[in-house]
């Protein structure tokens, strides 16, 4: 509370200038929402409660407190700012109806490009479990996000069919390309439920890039994914089905074999794609019988990559279930739905989310850069909590010079 009798400053700043959103502000600072803002169209032709900038961040900020009301998430972004910064001017808490009217404006466009812009792979080279011998580890694989049950989500995203007729929610359905050392995600694919895993994963494909080694699970293969996918220059370690027909043309040393995988619409096998197979079990105590993984690799050369050491390189895939349980647990909580009750602002306040944490992703990789320590050592909840408590620190606290989201 301020002391008795302190008067405020008078000064002709507005709200844009002090709001921020703590140390998630050195991901994205307010020159930077601001140029997307602009770039996108959606700069406000005169002076609001709730200017884009800010509407920007409060997105985030929903990501931040999911429990919270709209009310009371705005209040966490403003509230004690005025004092702090000696900020003269008055403020109130707009209301539930100004807020959607405000998230309505902005759309998803800017923050989908914000997210674009700045989204990239944070480890640098010799980063601990970031690498497997010059290749950037990723890995795609997708989830399903529940959402507000209303009939325009319901018809947009429809639902999961169940035993006893359809899921609780309409689901909103993602698929991710993520880092496996650092958890960053760095590219994705959102549609309704409807839409298939393979198409959205399309998208991701595209996202990939020379140097990069990409894992992903069996539900995912197909020749279309492994032939755009490979066409990006990337290398690829995919699981496939056991019952894969994989007829060996060569078999090396270390037990791999060359063969070929084709279209299924090639019927009379012309458009052949040749790729090393890796077959292994692996004996769970805790469970009855052995599990056969088969492997398909687009390394073709068992020196440059020995079957052996893919098998223990394939469990990295297993980074994305963690990078879930981030967002969908401990960031938004466990059970907790989407809030938004229309399609457009469902797939705002997901980018929101993405948003948020691939900022708290990026300060643990700083933070285990300068520590010397793998960012699997650093606690993902208890970065989360510090990203709470600072956002009622003023922008100008926070150095804008994030790695590689520079204006």
């Amino acid at each position: 509370m301020p002391r008795a009798g302190w008067r405020k400053p008078e000064t002709e700043q507005r709200l844009s200038d002090h709001i921020s959103i703590g140390v998630l502000t050195r991901t994205y600072p307010p020159e930077l929402v601001d140029r997307v803002v602009a770039e996108t169209g959606k700069t406000e032709a005169r002076h609001r409660l709730l200017p884009a900038r800010v509407v920007v961040y409060y997105v985030m900020a929903m990501a931040l407190y999911a429990h919270a009301s709209y009310e009371e998430v705005m209040r966490h972004l403003v509230e004690g700012l005025s004092w702090l910064t000696h900020w003269r001017k008055g403020w109130r808490v707009p209301s539930k109806v100004a807020i959607f009217k405000s998230r309505s404006r902005l759309g998803v466009t800017p923050v989908r490009e914000l997210f674009e812009s700045v989204a990239r792979p944070l480890a640098e080279p010799g980063l601990e479990g970031a690498w497997y011998r010059g290749w950037r580890l990723m890995a795609i694989d997708g989830t399903c996000l529940d959402v507000a049950d209303t009939e325009a989500n319901d018809r947009v995203f429809g639902r999961a069919g169940t035993s006893r007729g359809h899921a609780a929610f309409p689901q909103l359905r993602m698929a991710g390309l993520a880092e496996c050392g650092t958890h960053a995600v760095v590219a994705v694919a959102l549609g309704p439920y409807t839409r298939g895993e393979e198409s959205l994963a399309e998208e991701l494909c595209g996202k990939l890039e020379a140097g990069m080694l990409c894992l992903a699970d069996r539900g995912l293969f197909s020749y279309r994914l492994w032939q755009i996918a490979q066409g990006q220059g990337a290398e690829l370690l995919w699981r496939v089905l056991g019952n894969l027909r994989l007829e060996p043309e060569q078999v090396f040393p270390d037990g791999s074999w060359l063969t070929r995988i084709y279209d299924s619409s090639d019927r009379h096998r012309e458009r052949p794609l040749f790729v090393r197979a890796i077959e292994y079990v692996l004996e769970d105590p805790g469970r009855p019988g052995a599990e056969r993984y088969r492997l398909l690799t687009s390394i073709l050369d068992p020196k440059r990559a020995p079957a052996q050491e893919l098998a223990a390189l394939y469990p990295q895939r297993w980074e994305f279930e963690n990078v879930m349980d981030e967002l969908k647990t401990h960031q938004r909580g466990p059970k907790v739905v989407l809030r938004s009750k229309q399609p457009e602002g469902v797939y705002q306040e997901a980018y929101g989310y993405l948003l948020t944490h691939y900022a708290i992703r990026a300060l643990i990789h700083d933070a285990a850069v300068e520590t010397g320590l793998d960012p699997d050592r650093l606690s993902f909840l208890r970065t989360l909590r510090v990203v709470r408590r600072s956002t009622s620190v003023p922008a100008s606290s926070f150095s804008p010079s994030p790695p590689g989201a520079g204006p």
